[in-house]
């Protein structure tokens, strides 16, 4: 439980030999409660004091071969209200004091369009206003829950890019960090949430979150703005609950739930709802507690079946192919000095589940678990010390990954360039496909 690295022997020493000493000085009972408290005094100690030893032993450790120059992270929203409630199924209060921002959350921001004008219609927004959830909320709206979510992802972003490595700034500058979101709200406040958390909303300007119109929208599968997403993933969806394992699976726990016949309620809405819930500590229906992990996979497995046409990469190719484009197109411009924000350091990505699940098939590391609120995948690029060779790290809830096809956690750019090439696509050959739909609803 208390094992140690070797750079710690020589504290743990000091910490033993004034453990025996206090073994001497008192009985067998009061020895137990010194050496527990002492354990736990030098386990605080430890951590307490990794920066100094990161210090000491600087000259047995030698700096990273690599010098970060740009990082992106591409998240998904904190916890909110569900889309929908299960129809006639126990139902819980969603009730506005869930909603209640935190002070430490806040901070001044506007919200535009790509070119800094007007925040464009939000009509996936004005959609869920149409619709009351039990205790008087609207669907999908970030929680309280789900701002703190984001501030501890932001935090966490800050000891690494702030405090550890010092390659950002203690303050906001918008000319270091470009931040954009969908225009949804709960993925506007989410992108407040983090930057209040990254620079514990200290900002000398206001920041600006930037968003586009629905019809262009790159940060979600866009049903809406590309024809031919629409006709190729359409029968997807509608198959998705038919298929004979989901199919029999489904018709339990309609039963189990008490859900009428016929009703359209398939593992996606049921996950959604019990994930919502769970999350805020709100019930469940007991009879639900045993499906928990079917509900999980079946969920996941409508979400592969429609992303994954017979082994066809044209699906996530139309899902995330112009997203994907610009990851490249920023390290691109990053490294050829050719960006118009020649200080810019951090691109961050506001977005959803739908948008990291097909990401993370691209790259080749969907786990097959659905992402978690707050999830992120963060690619940093890295320039070699000695050969000036671009390298390209990807993480995802913090945890660097190994892409197939990359020689290792530091890839190649060449490599990591390789591994996107079969799905991204620019915004122009992006939209001829889109709007390339002849023969499409017979494929």
């Amino acid at each position: 439980m208390f094992s140690l690295s070797t750079r710690f022997v020589q504290r743990r020493l000091r910490v033993e030999t004034a453990m025996k000493k206090l073994w001497t000085k008192a009985s067998v009972l009061g020895s137990m409660s010194v050496a527990f408290g002492s354990m736990l005094w030098y386990q605080k100690k430890a951590e307490s004091d990794q920066l100094v030893c990161s210090h000491t032993s600087a000259d047995t450790n030698p700096p990273s071969p690599y010098e970060l120059k740009l990082v992106q992270v591409l998240f998904r929203h904190g916890a909110r209200t569900p889309l929908k409630s299960i129809p006639g199924v126990m139902e819980v209060q969603w009730v506005p004091t869930l909603l209640e921002p935190p002070a430490h959350t806040q901070i001044n921001y506007k919200v535009t369009d790509l070119h800094g004008g007007p925040r464009p219609p939000a009509p996936v927004e004005e959609s869920y206003r149409k619709n009351v959830l039990n205790g008087g909320t609207f669907p999908g709206q970030l929680t309280a829950v789900g701002m703190q979510q984001l501030y501890e992802l932001g935090k966490r972003l800050r000891r690494t890019y702030v405090e550890e490595t010092h390659f950002l700034s203690s303050t906001f500058s918008p000319a270091e960090v470009y931040v954009r979101s969908t225009n949804i709200l709960r993925t506007i406040e989410s992108a407040r949430c983090l930057v209040a958390g990254l620079f514990l909303q200290k900002q000398t300007e206001t920041v600006p979150i930037f968003t586009t119109d629905a019809g262009s929208e790159i940060l979600y599968p866009n049903y809406h703005g590309c024809q031919l997403l629409k006709i190729l993933a359409s029968p997807r969806w509608a198959e998705a609950s038919t298929l004979p394992d989901i199919a029999a699976d489904l018709q339990s726990v309609h039963s189990a739930l008490g859900i009428a016949p016929r009703l359209p309620v398939d593992f996606i809405l049921i996950r959604d709802d019990m994930v919502a819930r769970e999350t805020h500590g709100l019930p469940c229906p007991s009879a639900l507690g045993t499906w928990k992990s079917k509900v999980e996979q079946r969920a996941v497995d409508m979400m592969c079946h429609v992303y994954e046409h017979n082994g066809s990469m044209e699906n996530l190719q139309l899902c995330v192919g112009p997203l994907l484009h610009s990851l490249l197109t920023n390290i691109e411009g990053k490294l050829e000095g050719t960006s118009s924000e020649a200080d810019r350091k951090l691109f961050l990505y506001s977005a959803h589940d739908t948008t990291l699940i097909p990401c993370l098939m691209a790259l080749g590391i969907f786990d097959m678990k659905w992402p978690p609120f707050a999830a992120d995948i963060t690619v940093e690029l890295h320039q070699h010390r000695q050969t000036n060779k671009p390298f390209v790290k990807v993480s995802y809830v913090g945890q660097d990954q190994l892409l197939p096809g990359c020689s290792g956690v530091y890839c190649p750019l060449e490599q990591f360039k390789q591994v996107l090439s079969a799905y991204s696509l620019s915004s122009e050959v992006h939209r001829s496909r889109c709007n390339s739909t002849k023969g499409a609803a017979e494929s």
